[in-house]
């Protein structure tokens, strides 16, 4: 609702003040003015296809100022038109008049004369007869909104004697003349005023000093407005109540645009500024997480390796088409002492059944009826025998070594739960592509980061590692929140125990492959981290590693996944009216800057992943489509949440290709999950 209404009035205000086809420019004459005309006076009026000409008598002089109203030599001129006594006429812009409408109506007020200038001052002979229409028709709009008149003075833009209405100018001011419009050219400036004149100043300090002047020569007897000079009847008519509301939509859309463009520079600056200072970030502290001894990972001379047993829960439902990849995965890790739990949650495919029909003894297959993964994640719980429980999506093929790695950090006391790396399996297409830089750039990079402020928000549910007495303490798994494995890890936090990230255990999960799916899962997921978020708010007021958490890791979530999220559609509206309107290599060469910041900052996070380069030449074309829909989502979900709306489960159509990545056989194909 809002994008529409900020993008036209980015579009009209674009319009108004630059203008895509602005006609500034005129061409050279091919034919003169009609020769009676030229050789007449400078006020033309039309009647019937005849023209007739007049002048104002000697020593009067006709003060006439084009453009504005201009907020710093208007008031000026006409504190000094005030001073002695004269008055003028005004050829007012119509989006100078929308903009400062309280000008317009002191110039009115004080007895001087309004004349139109078009709406932007086009040559109105190089206007299209579309833009040449509104020019003028938007001008009258913009007087009965600001002054509650209409006028039939018009004087064109770019033109100055009668001479100058040559060629185009003069069937632009043919045509303006039938609707009624009185044409006022000026007088040659080598005309003495002692003859009497029209004088044509422009508002500004030369036509200040040009007044001046010209007030205080003895020779000229009256100065007074164009009308009067030429003995016409005045120019200005009464508006209807509608035309009076329509010119008041007219300024209240020009104000808009003209406020949007003055705050969105302001918005893009800082928005760019924090973006520039995330990715720094992003780079120093994933750099001080890989350089630092840190007390947390194996190899440090005084933690012990773990090699305690594990309970790896599985929960899953209608999962047929990668079930039997996970578990056979898992029961080829290098970590032998295992209990794998897989917990079929209602499926109405063969999950149990494939899964029962591995035959080793380490893994057990609990059925239950359909309750969610919360559920099933707690009836794994119940039923593990071991103090380390590792929790597994059932989408996830793990590599050998995973699991050992992954519980390593678990020698520390103080951790609590283990974040693994998560990475993409089905990466070939360009959307699995994105989203493998998403992963790599976004969410692994962030961990590394999380780590280090000691802030981490999530632990994954394709490869997380747990204390079993942490997730008892705190009462299991959560079925508050549709993104459970972010508020079981903000409870972590705020029972006192600490988070971290070990790259080193990698496991690989399969990611939507249409944007309908990605569209529900990412839903379900921003949806659920902004419960989990306001669930677990208190966390900003507590002391210790719960307080650390709250003031870091929800300030970060607030600010860069909810809050600037919501303004960039905006932002980006902006910078296309940018490309439009102002300079569109200077937009462009912005644009270009932050791509290329984020290329070496993406460079960076896959060298750290041990990932391959060419990864990057999909990134471009991220930033154009896969970024404006995770935009969406986030707008989508926080309208979700305010409105109160619960969401339920999505499915998502599986394959198994995940597997293909350690060398496992894809076992079926398009299945449909949770």
């Amino acid at each position: 609702m809002v994008l529409p209404v900020m993008f036209g009035a980015l579009l009209f205000e674009g319009w108004t003040t630059h203008e895509v086809d602005a006609a500034k420019t005129r061409k050279d004459c091919t034919t003169p003015v009609p020769r009676s005309v030229e050789k007449g006076g400078p006020v033309l009026r039309f009647d019937g296809g005849k023209v007739a000409s007049s002048a104002v008598p000697a020593r009067t002089v006709a003060l006439t100022y084009d453009g504005g109203p201009d907020p710093v030599w208007t008031p000026r001129l006409l504190d000094l038109l005030r001073k002695h006594h004269a008055h003028a006429t005004f050829f007012l812009h119509g989006a100078q008049a929308a903009q400062y409408p309280d000008l317009v109506r002191r110039i009115r007020a004080e007895g001087h004369e309004i004349g139109s200038n078009t709406f932007t001052g086009a040559a109105m002979g190089e206007s299209s007869p579309v833009r040449a229409s509104l020019e003028l028709s938007l001008t009258q709009k913009a007087l009965a909104g600001s002054a509650g008149i209409h006028t039939k003075l018009l004087r064109l833009p770019q033109t100055t004697a009668v001479d100058t209405l040559c060629g185009p100018e003069w069937k632009a001011a043919e045509k303006a003349g039938a609707q009624g419009y009185t044409l006022v050219a000026a007088d040659q400036w080598y005309r003495k005023p002692s003859r009497g004149v029209i004088r044509q100043f422009s508002q500004n300090d030369l036509a200040y000093l040009g007044t001046k002047e010209l007030l205080d020569n003895p020779r000229v007897a009256k100065f007074t407005t164009v009308t009067a000079g030429v003995r016409q009847p005045s120019p200005d008519a009464p508006v209807s109540a509608v035309e009076g509301w329509t010119g008041t939509g007219l300024i209240w859309a020009k104000a808009l645009g003209h406020a949007f463009v003055s705050g969105m520079a302001w918005v893009l600056a800082v928005a760019g500024g924090l973006g520039l200072l995330r990715l720094a970030m992003l780079a120093f502290l994933a750099r001080a997480h890989v350089r630092r001894l840190t007390r947390f990972r194996p190899g440090s001379p005084w933690l012990r390796e773990v090699t305690d047993p594990v309970t790896v829960l599985v929960p899953a439902y209608n999962e047929e088409a990668g079930i039997e990849s996970t578990v056979r995965s898992l029961l080829a890790s290098t970590h032998r002492q295992m209990q794998v739990i897989v917990i079929d949650d209602g499926s109405t495919d063969r999950t149990a059944d494939l899964a029962t029909w591995i035959d080793d003894p380490r893994v057990r297959v609990i059925r239950q009826p359909n309750a969610g993964k919360a559920a099933a994640l707690n009836t794994g719980l119940a039923h593990a025998r071991y103090d380390i429980v590792v929790m597994v999506d059932a989408d996830t093929v793990f590599e050998p070594d995973a699991i050992q790695r992954l519980i390593q950090p678990l020698a520390h006391p103080a951790v609590g739960a283990v974040s693994g790396n998560t990475k993409v399996g089905n990466r070939r297409r360009l959307l699995g592509r994105w989203q493998h830089l998403e992963y790599v750039f976004g969410f692994n990079l962030d961990r590394r980061m999380f780590e280090v402020l000691e802030c981490m928000p999530t632990v994954p549910g394709a490869i997380g590692a747990f204390r079993r007495d942490a997730l008892m303490g705190i009462g299991g798994v959560s079925e508050d929140t549709l993104a459970e494995d972010t508020d079981l890890t903000m409870a972590l936090w705020q029972a006192g125990w600490r988070v971290v990230y070990e790259e080193s255990a990698v496991a690989w999960t399969e990611v939507p492959t249409s944007l309908r799916q990605l569209w529900r899962q990412r839903y379900r997921w921003c949806y659920g981290t902004i419960q989990a978020m306001w669930k677990h708010r208190g966390a900003v007021l507590q002391m210790g590693p719960a307080g650390r958490f709250g003031r870091r890791g929800l300030s970060y979530l607030a600010l860069f996944q909810v809050a600037l999220p919501l303004f960039a559609p905006v932002v980006d509206i902006f910078a296309l009216y940018g490309v439009l309107f102002l300079s569109p290599w200077q937009s462009a060469g912005v644009w270009g800057g932050f791509l290329l910041v984020q290329l070496l900052c993406a460079a960076y996070a896959l060298r750290l992943d041990g990932e391959k380069m060419r990864a990057l030449w999909a990134m471009p074309f991220q930033l154009l489509v896969y970024r404006q829909l995770m935009y969406l989502v986030v707008i989508q979900s926080v309208v979700a949440f305010l409105l109160g709306t619960r969401l339920k489960w999505q499915r998502m159509h599986r394959s198994g290709t995940a597997a293909q990545q350690i060398g496992q056989p894809v076992a079926y194909q398009s299945v449909s999950s949770r």
